[in-house]
């Protein structure tokens, strides 16, 4: 019996990760998250609050239930707010992890992290796992330096970078690019989209799979795990729009500089996926892929 510890099971890739592991054999699953929980109705599976960046209740929680792996699927993600409230995302997105990655070390956990493609500065994209980093925003900086701590306090790591996730949450409580745009023109509100982002949109499926295997398999060392299809953000919207017969004449495109926000995006990024799809058996869906099963997930709840 394994047991798994997820952190931020709240979140949209918390969730997903919660629904897997928790219909898997032999597995144990404690999900965890700073308020109160979100999935009802969810078997097998011990609910706790738990705060990562209360490095007490980290380690009372951690050492009740002694898992053998954790999976911290929790962060501060929004960039905008990262630029504004420096102190907030570096507590949650470094600090945290000194306090996660020092008690796995003393307990011999496997620690899994996700990252982001924003610790690249966007000049190439396509970027593989051995590629330097060079974050342009103060959330990239921070996630940049989290992977850090991992790598110089854990024994057993693994950090999985991704690309843009999008999806549908139980609640629908966590917006994405793709639901945006749907619930913006579905009602008739017009919107203004980038053409100068390029991204590898990702599934949040898909990076479940490829966070469940690296815990089952106890696979090690880093890993970027995203969608196939390199798009701009326009075509995203787009592509969106299409699939679900909305009205695109209502998206306009816009420059990243017009746009006038607060932290800066890297214009490229998107993922070279070969060591994923060779030691994580990852296989990801396309992106007009993900929006069928979206709207499958829709027609669930509606």
């Amino acid at each position: 019996m394994q047991t798994i510890l997820v952190t931020g099971c709240n979140g949209l890739l918390g969730q997903k990760l919660v629904v897997q592991l928790s219909q898997m054999k032999n597995i144990k699953l404690i999900a965890t998250s700073r308020s109160v929980n979100k999935l009802f109705g969810i078997k097998n599976t011990i609910f706790k609050l738990l705060d990562i960046t209360n490095k007490t209740e980290l380690n009372y929680i951690i050492k009740l239930y002694k898992p053998s792996t954790i999976i911290n699927a929790a962060a501060i993600t929004n960039v905008d707010f990262c630029e504004d409230n420096k102190d907030e995302c570096w507590k949650v997105n470094v600090e945290a992890l000194n306090y996660l990655s020092q008690i796995s070390n003393e307990l011999n956990i496997h620690l899994i992290h996700i990252s982001t493609d924003f610790i690249f500065d966007g000049l190439s994209g396509n970027y593989s796992e051995d590629d330097n980093p060079n974050p342009v925003s103060y959330y990239g900086l921070a996630k940049l330096e989290g992977e850090k701590v991992i790598q110089s306090n854990s024994n057993k790591w693994t950090i999985i970078r991704t690309v843009l996730v999008y999806g549908l949450s139980k609640n629908r409580s966590r917006s994405n690019i793709v639901l945006w745009v749907k619930q913006s023109l579905e009602n008739n509100k017009p919107i203004n989209v980038v053409n100068d982002q390029f991204r590898t949109p990702t599934l949040v499926e898909d990076l479940a799979n490829a966070c469940v295997y690296a815990a089952v398999n106890e696979k090690e060392g880093i890993y970027h795990v995203s969608g196939k299809d390199f798009m701009s953000i326009y075509e995203i919207a787009i592509a969106t729009a299409d699939f679900f017969g909305l009205d695109k004449s209502l998206i306009s495109t816009i420059s990243s500089i017009s746009l006038n926000q607060n932290a800066r995006r890297p214009p490229r990024t998107g993922f070279n996926i070969n060591k994923a799809i060779s030691e994580l058996d990852f296989h990801p869906h396309s992106f007009i892929e993900g929006l069928q099963i979206v709207s499958e997930q829709f027609a669930m709840i509606s």
